[in-house]
């Protein structure tokens, strides 16, 4: 057992002897690991990575905030077995805080919960177990009184996204714009460019609300009862006001596609339908109580609008040299551009085919 880890263990209040500690799943953000006790309950103790969550007070305040009134929501229902439904994280024993740091890492320990299951396989029946679970997630912090911030900011934010887009152009750092396929993608990215950024033109004329989001809505990012009933959502580490888009689009942006997300053969990419369906259906069954007509009625946005961004955000980092994202060979940022924007064109192929399904399920 490494000491260090048992020493870091110590700052927080767990109970019992610790016993073991070994790595835990494979994530790519942060270090984690199941602290093993004899004690009543094991726990999951997770190195918080400052490379990408810079400001932790902030990031813990978020995840203080909404486990805390999901809580309170669930104790008010009458649920059972409470702690298998929502987070806990430890206090450390001399701040309260749920983090400890010694001035160069971040760490944090939260309960493990037991006899818990993940899912990776995107099917119909698990796109609609997502869509229900964030949508209930969204629903539980409606009336969140606390304020958040955005722990990576403007993750979701388009207008930032094509700026950096027309940045990237204008500097032509890796001398990448004269491909012509590279020009014609930008022309064709830029002329959809007013369309693509209308939620935060809607925000500023009060129209369109944020909302508490998840931010990174995936099947994986549920746990499951050994009976298949869903106990919660984790990984809260990009919760933070936002448009209900980035939990609804986000998901079918990886769930819908057909292909993988760097497809070479773009006659693999299309846009999924009936894991579109499949997902609406579940969401709407949770989060019709608070969405208003004008976020029900651009859901089929969403549904164009991360594949797109994505697309942007590759196709830039292509033109800056390959800065922002890690690839395998030279070419792969633009692969990656052309398969997501082969599934936002899919997918717009789609809108009214979407808008139909969801006038439907909101009359049923």
């Amino acid at each position: 057992m490494d000491a260090q880890l048992q020493q870091i263990v110590g700052h927080f209040a767990v109970e019992g002897k610790v016993t073991g500690i070994r790595p835990l799943g494979n994530g790519l953000i942060n270090d984690t690991f199941l602290v093993e006790t004899g004690g009543p309950d094991n726990y999951v103790l997770q190195r918080i990575n400052q490379s990408i969550f810079r400001d932790v007070d902030l990031l813990q305040h978020n995840i203080d905030c909404v486990t805390r009134h999901i809580r309170r929501k669930l104790e008010a229902a009458g649920e059972r077995d409470i702690d298998r439904k929502v987070l806990r994280f430890l206090p450390e024993k001399t701040t309260g805080k749920s983090y400890w740091t010694d001035g160069t890492q971040w760490w944090r320990v939260s309960v493990f919960i037991r006899d818990a299951l993940t899912y990776e396989a995107v099917t119909p029946e698990y796109a609609g177990y997502a869509g229900e679970a964030f949508g209930r997630f969204e629903a539980m912090l409606a009336d969140l009184p606390d304020q958040l911030g955005e722990p990576i900011p403007d993750f979701h934010n388009m207008e930032l996204r094509a700026r950096q887009l027309r940045e990237a152009v204008a500097a032509d750092a890796a001398g990448r714009m004269a491909d012509p396929e590279v020009k014609a993608l930008v022309e064709a990215m830029f002329a959809r460019e007013a369309e693509m950024c209308k939620a935060e033109r809607m925000f500023r004329e009060g129209v369109l609300p944020k909302r508490i989001c998840h931010c990174d809505t995936k099947v994986n990012n549920m746990l499951f009862d050994r009976d298949g009933n869903i106990l919660c959502v984790i990984d809260l580490d990009t919760v933070m006001p936002s448009f209900v888009f980035s939990d609804f689009g986000d998901f079918l942006r990886t769930a819908a596609n057909t292909g993988a997300e760097d497809d070479p053969n773009l006659d693999n990419v299309d846009f999924n339908m009936e894991i579109f369906r499949a997902f609406a259906r579940g969401y709407l069954s949770t989060a019709s109580a608070f969405l208003t007509p004008v976020e029900r009625e651009n859901l089929p946005f969403a549904a164009t609008l991360f594949p797109y961004m994505q697309a942007v955000r590759f196709l830039a980092d292509y033109i800056n040299g390959d800065t922002y994202y890690k690839i395998k060979y030279p070419e792969h940022n633009l692969v990656r551009t052309r398969a997501q924007w082969k599934l936002y064109e899919a997918a717009c192929g789609r809108l009214d085919e979407m808008a139909l399904f969801l006038q439907k399920e909101s009359l049923n």
